[in-house]
């Protein structure tokens, strides 16, 4: 479980095919690694990796062909947001992050407002019923606050401002219009939506 609190930029430095998947080397930047160990989670552009091997700076992580299909920014070097498993005594100033990906979204709009920039991504229409107003949502592993909903034929648009702070401690800088993001939706809503259905289906 994490906050999607990003704790460090870092950098998959090395990619190694194996088998169907990849075998991933990063260069942790920022991030203590002073207690860390091998089999702990440490979440990658919002998706939770299991540590495999450490050395100085580095931990390497072994990634699925599941894992690649559903996710972007795990085949290549590039830079990578980084957070480590969440401890029940952290305080959590994000949301609860499972670190599963749930879809690809794509970014429609991503410009300067003011101080502030405005992100737009546009959801895959079965995800877009997890959104709302003031709700949350997971980007690249960033926890963020949706300030807009709008549903279109196409997918549904969710609106994000990045305060500065955001842009400069994240990876959400590098992105563009056309760009593919990591998505997870919030997770209580995913439970409720279970537990609504199961009423009505008693109904």
């Amino acid at each position: 479980m994490f906050t999607g609190i990003v704790a460090a930029i870092g950098r998959i430095v090395r990619v190694e095919t194996l088998g169907e998947g990849l075998r991933l080397t990063v260069d942790a930047g920022g991030l203590d690694l002073g207690d860390v160990a091998i089999g702990d989670s440490i979440a990658i552009q919002g998706a939770c990796m299991t540590v495999v091997a450490l050395e100085q700076r580095c931990f390497t992580v072994e990634v699925s062909r599941e894992s690649l299909d559903r996710t972007v920014g795990l085949s290549r070097e590039a830079d990578v947001n980084l957070e480590k498993a969440l401890r029940l005594s952290d305080r959590l100033g994000g949301h609860l992050v499972t670190g599963h990906v749930d879809g690809l979204a794509e970014v429609v709009r991503f410009d300067q407002v003011g101080e502030s920039w405005r992100l737009e991504v546009r959801v895959p229409p079965a995800l877009g019923r997890y959104f709302a107003y003031k709700g949350s949502a997971t980007i690249d592993g960033v926890s963020l606050t949706v300030n807009s909903v709008r549903d279109e034929p196409e997918g549904t648009v969710i609106g994000i401002n990045l305060i500065p702070h955001t842009m400069q401690v994240t990876t959400l800088c590098r992105l563009g219009p056309g760009a593919s993001v990591n998505l997870e939706v919030d997770l209580i809503a995913r439970y409720l939506e279970r537990m609504v259905g199961e009423l009505r289906s008693r109904g």
